[in-house]
């Protein structure tokens, strides 16, 4: 496993950086199995998990080096998947023949503001209905979407009733073309400097641009999800004092239906000694919620109920389904790059 470290890597190079960079970071040659190196483990809990892994199923290293990896979304079109390094403002791209290479810096913070953030770099990713890139950027404090040039942005939204966010943090579309998306304050200067709103709020951006507060009482929001009839929206809560992950419903609208309610309590996790709040998540097709948090990922039945986890040893912030049938995990697991065959996929993954 070749693995570079990434301020190492640029000392040495002189690749522009809103180019793709013509070097692998962490590349192994050959995608069949067995040969990227096992990574981690697969704790089974509840027979259940036989519908989502093969019992044979292990986890691979892709690539490692990072500061810390974040975003994760898998590219159809391009049949490669994009991701974040969130301290380094750097967007990669990685694919089974070229391993990874830059793809788009800045991918954050463009100088839109005044001083630069303490984390620079986008966090969540995804892909509007027309296959535009869709960044929540820390830097910038905005959701953006990048533009057919490939380095300038559009704000789709930067302020709520007239204050800017704290530091866009996930996001997710359903299928009306609205946009959910979470934003603590993971982005400011000891999570307070600059901060103009007094809530960690959980937003939505209509197709009309407007934007409107779906939730204000989560003191640290984190991931994002929709259910697949895009009734139930869930977030991950990375507060160590409330390590849930939270369900809202919402009505065909997209406008919240009734009060939020913990759909699944880590507390026991964080009790065994696992270390992680709840953070990126993904909700498959038939309803079952992948959510990364304590000791890695957890893998929850549509009634909240654990199956199983995927153990990384290590802070694990986001998960994509992706790959050529969609039915491939990625994890964004601290410095690496991680991948999981399933038996699945997810509702917006476009397969």
């Amino acid at each position: 496993m070749i693995s570079i470290p990434f301020r190492r890597l640029l000392a040495g190079s002189s690749v522009a950086f809103t180019l793709a960079a013509p070097f692998a970071l962490g590349h192994i040659d050959s995608e069949k199995p067995g040969a990227y190196p096992e990574f981690g483990t697969v704790e089974r809990v509840d027979a259940g998990l036989d519908s989502r892994l093969a019992p044979a199923a292990k986890m691979e290293l892709l690539a490692t080096g990072f500061e810390w990896a974040e975003g994760p979304v898998w590219d159809p079109k391009g049949q490669q998947l994009l991701f974040t390094d969130v301290p380094e403002n750097i967007a990669y791209r990685w694919t089974a023949a070229q391993g990874v290479a830059i793809h788009l810096h800045p991918s954050g913070y463009t100088g839109l503001m005044s001083e630069a953030p303490y984390e620079e770099g986008a966090n969540g990713l995804m892909f509007d209905a027309g296959g535009h890139l869709v960044l929540c950027q820390h830097g910038d404090r905005r959701v953006a979407r990048l533009n057919a040039d490939g380095h300038t942005f559009s704000t789709l939204a930067g302020r709520f009733e007239g204050k800017r966010f704290n530091s866009p943090n996930d996001l997710v579309r359903d299928r009306h073309g609205n946009i959910y998306f979470t934003d603590p304050p993971y982005g400011l200067t000891d999570q307070k400097v600059g901060k103009e709103l007094a809530i960690q709020g959980v937003y939505r951006i209509a197709p009309s641009g407007q934007v409107a507060l779906i939730e204000g009482t989560i003191s640290r929001p984190n991931g994002i999800g929709l259910s697949p009839d895009e009734r139930t929206l869930y977030i991950g809560s990375s507060d160590g004092a409330e390590p849930y992950v939270l369900a809202i419903p919402l009505d065909a609208n997209g406008h919240r239906a009734g009060e939020k309610r913990v759909f699944f309590d880590g507390t026991p996790l964080i009790k065994q000694g696992r270390r992680g709040g709840f953070d990126g998540l993904k909700v498959d097709v038939d309803g079952y919620v992948w959510a990364t948090g304590p000791g890695g990922l957890v893998i929850l039945n549509p009634k909240g109920k654990l199956l199983g986890s995927l153990l990384t040893g290590r802070g694990t912030a986001n998960v994509a389904f992706g790959g050529p049938d969609g039915n491939d995990v990625f994890l964004t697991a601290d410095d690496s790059l991680v991948r999981i065959k399933t038996r699945t996929t997810w509702v917006g993954a476009g397969w």
